[in-house]
């Protein structure tokens, strides 16, 4: 029996993968760094975090403590581990780490060497004795939220694109997520378009577990705004859902961000794209209105963790933000 262990579980570590010249930040990469060195920073307080690099001696010399860092040196094509990292479950009791294809979002983006990360991980021994599985599957860790005892909150709009596994229906990927993460329930959402988003709707920028009986997510409230109707409609389908004893789920909305763009384009900034760990909630702000706002909602929801902005519009540019660019183990 497997499990795909939620966010919140006890972490041994999280993954971070930074920016090279390589990479799509070259033209500007000393001003990219400062969001991956902060929000590094702010989860080695208090538990490890391994950062994958091109040149570790120059990546180490940014901090002024590296306490809780481990520097690798592996080849990468991008930043968001979230998508490429391993996926954590837990079988029979003991800890598994979840190797699934990757492939670019559905072939937008080369995404080669990003796929090789978690075997190369693996064969250097920096993940211990822990089992590992590769899947031919893609699935990004982005695209599902666990809440740790079978549920799976996820999108159509991504799972079952036909530009990933041919475009598997629901009823099949339904059995995959069974296989492959223990789920016993998949709750699907078929809305969640936003703007400049290459994820084709990644749950982790709409829609979060807080706990088994509890979802954060997205709302917008301003009716001339391009997402309104579809974040209204997925407002009104959260509120279908129901827990396992038969319950409603218990909703809290986060604001939208006002309309950021770059080059003209709007980017899909949400403050959803939080990353839980042991003891801290680490979320985007986008010196934004609603910065504030949000912070005290999470004060509010996650009592006995602290909470730590990092200014993230430099993220967003790319068009991923917090969560997007940590995996946990």
């Amino acid at each position: 029996m497997r499990t795909m262990c939620a966010e919140w579980d006890r972490q041994r570590l999280v993954l971070m993968s930074f920016p090279h010249q390589d990479t799509d930040w070259a033209d500007d990469l000393n001003a990219s760094l400062r969001p991956f060195i902060r929000i590094a920073q702010a989860i080695s307080y208090t538990q490890p975090i391994y950062i994958l690099c091109a040149d570790r001696v120059f990546v180490s010399s940014l901090f002024c403590s590296t306490f809780n860092m481990t520097f690798i040196e592996i080849p990468t094509d991008d930043t968001w581990i979230r998508d490429y990292g391993y996926i954590s479950i837990i079988e029979d009791g003991q800890e598994k780490l979840l190797d699934f294809t990757f492939d670019g979002w559905g072939g937008k983006f080369e995404a080669s060497k990003d796929n090789s990360v978690n075997k190369l991980l693996h064969q250097k021994g920096y993940m211990g004795t822990t089992d590992m599985e590769t899947i031919d599957l893609v699935l990004e860790g982005g695209s599902v939220e666990s809440d740790g005892d079978g549920t799976i909150l996820t999108t159509t709009k991504c799972l079952c694109n036909p530009n990933r596994n041919a475009g598997l229906n629901k009823a099949q990927i339904e059995d995959k997520l069974e296989e492959y993460l223990g789920a016993n329930r998949v709750l699907w959402l078929d809305y969640g378009y936003l703007a400049g988003d290459d994820t084709d709707s990644h749950i982790d920028t709409l829609a979060r577990f807080v706990d088994r009986d509890t979802i954060i997510y997205v709302e917008c409230e301003d009716k001339d705004d391009e997402h309104y109707e579809e974040l209204n409609s997925m407002y009104h389908q959260l509120k279908g859902f129901r827990c396992k004893d038969g319950q409603p789920y218990n909703l809290i909305a986060l604001p939208m961000t006002s309309a950021i763009y770059y080059d003209g384009d709007r980017l899909p900034a949400t403050y959803a794209n939080f990353l839980i760990t042991n003891k801290a909630i680490i979320y985007p702000t986008y010196n934004d209105a609603k910065d504030k706002e949000t912070h005290q909602i999470l004060k509010e929801t996650f009592k006995d963790r602290e909470i730590i902005p990092v200014d993230c519009r430099m993220l967003i540019r790319q068009g991923g933000s917090l969560h997007c660019s940590t995996m946990q183990v």
